[in-house]
């Protein structure tokens, strides 16, 4: 059983950043790709970014490249997205991700590759 846990929303400023975190535990978090996914007000979830196993292949939606990095504490069980220079746009739901495979750069961006999800931390962006 994987339980995951995201921290760190809140409310910033349209340039601005913030880290968000997803605590995972249960199991061991190696043999997991991990990703973030972004549900905007009205709108389907959708694929922010992705991480394989071993941290060394990443993934990013267009819409955040160059602005949203991703990382991976395999020592802690977390995962993390540094967001900056933020906008109105990235407002919404954001949701850690988990997917087991025996695939060491595996990434992916579609909702229906994850198994397991945390809870959801709200990030509004706004003046």
């Amino acid at each position: 059983q994987l339980q995951l846990v995201e921290s760190g929303g809140g409310l910033v400023q349209p340039g601005g950043s913030l880290r968000l975190s997803c605590a995972v535990s249960g199991q061991t978090l190696e043999h997991y790709a991990m990703g973030w996914f972004h549900q905007a007000p009205g709108k389907e979830r959708e694929g922010v970014s992705s991480i394989s196993r071993t941290g060394e292949t990443t993934n990013y939606a267009d819409s955040v490249k160059g602005r949203f990095t991703i990382s991976r504490d395999n020592a802690k069980n977390t995962e993390y997205l540094q967001m900056n220079s933020l906008k109105p746009e990235d407002t919404g739901i954001y949701f850690c991700a988990a997917t087991f495979t025996g695939i060491q750069e595996y990434t992916s961006l579609a909702r229906i590759s994850y198994g397991s999800w945390g809870q959801g931390t709200q990030v509004t962006v706004s003046s």
